[in-house]
């Protein structure tokens, strides 16, 4: 193997675990965005853990944020609007990135 594939290789390896990385939080999020949707629903924690289901399987089906969006503008009704929903998606997102960093390490 030359250089340039083993550069190559190292490229597609790290592509690959950045999108991986990527991948889980954003399915980290949207357990979070469940949580917190429920929390400010007054739902339980069983609500909680569906809704989350149902956000993951929205976000594998469809690859816009804006589905995610609209999953939990649905399920909050007007407690919330979606700035606001927007928002807190990116806090979160921030939050499960951060975590899955630390427990790579």
């Amino acid at each position: 193997m030359t250089t340039f594939d083993n550069r190559e290789n190292a490229f597609e390896n790290k592509f690959a675990h950045d999108e991986e990385m990527q991948f889980l939080a954003r399915m980290r999020r949207n357990r979070f965005m469940a949580v917190w949707a429920s929390a400010l629903k007054g739902d339980s924690v069983e609500a909680a853990r569906s809704f989350g289901q149902e956000l993951v399987h929205t976000d594998l089906q469809h690859t816009s944020e804006d589905d995610v969006v609209a999953a939990v503008s649905g399920y909050l009704g007007n407690l919330s609007d979606e700035a606001t929903i927007k928002a807190k998606m990116s806090e979160l997102l921030s939050e499960a990135k951060h975590q899955i960093i630390s427990e790579e390490k």
